[in-house]
């Protein structure tokens, strides 16, 4: 059997050295003009409502399940919410309870940077009641929430200062029913998140 090697080398389509790199050159420039653009914070900001919100529902459908209190604590120092499992219903952390933090994300914090406050209130935390020091809103089996207020979230940008007040983001929960609603800034008026 006689078999013939061909060389392809100079026959072959491909592409030269300057040519791959005239590409990468091209690429480079379209993502450093691009990346600026990109807004990450407000990417953070929604993914930190919906995160939330997501957490109050859980919740208040663990409440219903397990025919036990839920108590949500509002831990502003660290940024976070306590959940609480009340098993015996006494509103007191008692020695087998489960409690877990879930923090808010990222340079997220409590607060409405320069947005105008809902008629739920204008604190970063409206719920009345206090549990261990924290405000907070507890899901009774029924469903139902122990008060209709809410709480507001922003990027630290915004709370420092009246710049970036579209980073703005409201949680509402009703007491009858323990629904939770989600509202976005959007410089001007609170709009419905759905």
């Amino acid at each position: 059997m006689d078999r013939h090697w061909r060389s392809t080398s100079g026959n072959a389509p491909g592409f030269t050295l300057i040519e791959i790199l005239t590409v990468l050159v091209v690429i480079g420039l379209v993502v450093a003009f691009a990346a600026p653009k990109i807004d990450v914070t407000k990417f953070k900001v929604e993914s930190a409502m919906q995160g939330m919100g997501t957490l109050l529902l859980a919740s208040e459908r663990q409440a219903i399940t397990t025919e036990h209190d839920i108590i949500l604590l509002f831990d502003v120092p660290r940024q976070s919410i306590r959940v609480h499992e009340d098993v015996n219903n006494n509103g007191l952390v008692d020695a087998g309870e489960r409690v877990r933090g879930v923090p808010l994300g990222e340079s997220i914090v409590f607060g409405r940077g320069g947005a105008t406050a809902r008629p739920m209130g204008a604190a970063a935390i409206t719920f009345t009641k206090i549990i261990g020091g924290y405000p907070a809103l507890v899901f009774h089996r029924d469903g139902s929430a122990s008060e209709a207020k809410g709480f507001y979230l922003t990027s630290v940008g915004a709370a420092a200062g009246t710049t970036r007040k579209t980073d703005a983001r409201a949680i509402e929960v009703e007491a009858a029913t323990g629904r939770a609603s989600w509202y976005r800034f959007n410089g001007t008026k609170w709009v419905r998140a759905f």
